[in-house]
């Protein structure tokens, strides 16, 4: 059985956390997956909202490791963040949905399981997170969290969706996946 991720395990460098999220399953409220892709920042990425330093906003990236860090894009969109050492995240990208697909498909109008999670905007409708969830312990419910149980081949790639620091080669998914947001070529 995988081994619940503890608060000590974010605690560390965001690209290391990034890598090994790779294949871990994530739980909320009884609906998620096994993560396929997470994007990495951190305060010296021009990209990451910590590069100008703590503000109301991103005030939870300079807390204590193992938190969520919950905004939202575009005025519609929420993001789901783990937050790593202080002033690095880890953004969610995708999920391959394993359980609580029917909430997640009631969620997100009826869409195939490959479209739930395939983006970080559809992974938190698909699993009805909020700013309600900004701060909360990953290691509590409604979270959890499961390590991977065997060690995944990752592909690397830039992020995506951004205009500073495009070319930083910190997105990591899960290689061949169907699920990602988008192919890392």
């Amino acid at each position: 059985m995988p081994e619940t991720l503890p608060k000590v395990f974010f605690d560390r460098p965001v690209l290391d956390v990034s890598r090994e999220l790779i294949g871990a399953t994530l739980s909320f409220g009884g609906a998620g997956g096994r993560i396929v892709e997470v994007e990495a920042y951190d305060e010296s990425d021009p990209a990451s909202h910590s590069f100008r330093g703590p503000s109301p906003r991103n005030a939870v990236m300079f807390g204590a490791p193992g938190h969520a860090y919950v905004y939202k894009i575009y005025g519609i969109h929420f993001c789901l963040n783990f937050v790593c050492q202080p002033g690095s995240a880890v953004l969610v990208r995708a999920l391959e949905p394993t359980h609580g697909i029917a909430q997640m498909t009631e969620r997100r109008g009826g869409l195939p399981d490959r479209q739930l999670c395939s983006g970080p905007g559809k992974l938190a409708q698909a699993l009805g997170i909020d700013l309600k969830q900004n701060g909360l312990p990953l290691d509590e419910a409604p979270f959890a969290l499961l390590a991977a149980d065997t060690v995944p081949e990752i592909a690397t790639g830039p992020r995506i969706g951004i205009t500073k620091g495009v070319d930083t080669p910190w997105r990591f998914a899960l290689h061949g996946s169907r699920y990602l947001s988008k192919p890392i070529v």
